[in-house]
């Protein structure tokens, strides 16, 4: 992170000592963002089409944006869609907006530096230091042209894309586990996709059939890691089957490692093709 806020200022660039950076994404100029989660050598995985000009893009939950941009460097115009503020993050029923504020600063701060970069106790401020700075930020230094939709997926349409004709790929990583209805959720995307989704996310332990969720939020009212289902996997190919995709499979598995601390990690790839 030092070495990475250190270079920035090195090249003239706005101050990111407050960032939270979800993804590594290589900015040039030896400018490499210090994510959770770093992509750039695992992509083949995913099974993207290497050339993707004349394609619609719709990248869900994009967080720092780098399946945004690497898709728009493939040629795609490519829309990043993100809630439009923290307090659009699925509460448990009964938790209070500060609450859940306060359990997003533990689970990825957990040393409490983040109230050193709050300036206060403003959501808003909290939100540009975990994803509207950042994603900013490398679309700045991108020269990227990616159009962001700030809505909650329950609540996304065509008409709020301004991609009227519908999205040739639709990619889903990582969102619908914090999701209350990931159902709900799913049929939202689907209902923009014209061609194909992909979705990669963790599947629970255990049997993948018959088709069910895990609930994994615990009994404690006021902890958890703002997931609450995961859908095993037959769970999650019935649901794109029944929201009209066909040949849907799993086409793949991604591992990697999730920084600081080089935990191992696992997430399934699932696509369906209307």
């Amino acid at each position: 992170m030092q070495t990475f806020t250190a270079r920035a200022k090195e090249l003239g660039l706005p101050d990111t000592s407050r960032f939270y950076w979800y993804h590594t994404i290589d900015l040039g100029d030896g400018l490499v963002t210090p994510g959770m989660y770093d992509y750039r050598h695992t992509l083949g995985e995913f099974g993207f089409p290497e050339d993707m000009r004349g394609m619609t893009v719709l990248d869900a939950g994009s967080a720092t944006g780098f399946f945004a941009f690497e898709f728009e460097r493939r040629g795609a115009r490519v829309v990043s869609v993100e809630l439009p503020s923290l307090r659009d993050l699925d509460r448990f029923p009964g938790q209070s907006v500060e609450g859940s504020l306060a359990k997003i600063e533990r689970m990825i701060f957990p040393g409490g530096e983040l109230q050193s970069m709050r300036r206060g106790d403003s959501e808003r401020e909290l939100y540009r230091c975990l994803l509207e700075g950042p994603f900013e930020f490398c679309k700045t230094r991108l020269g990227s042209k990616v159009e962001r939709c700030y809505t909650p997926l329950y609540d996304l349409t065509l008409e709020k894309t301004g991609v009227p004709e519908g999205f040739d790929l639709v990619f889903v990583g990582d969102v619908l586990v914090h999701t209350l209805y990931p159902l709900k959720a799913l049929a939202a995307l689907a209902a923009v996709c014209k061609g194909t989704l992909i979705l990669s996310q963790i599947l629970p332990e255990g049997p993948q059939e018959p088709p069910a969720m895990r609930y994994i939020g615990g009994d404690n009212p006021d902890e958890d890691h703002v997931s609450w289902f995961l859908p095993n996997r037959s769970c999650l190919l019935e649901m794109l089957s029944k929201l009209r995709f066909r040949e849907v499979a799993q086409t793949g598995v991604h591992r990697g490692f999730v920084q600081p601390g080089n935990h191992p990690f696992e997430r399934a790839i699932l696509r369906g093709r209307k």
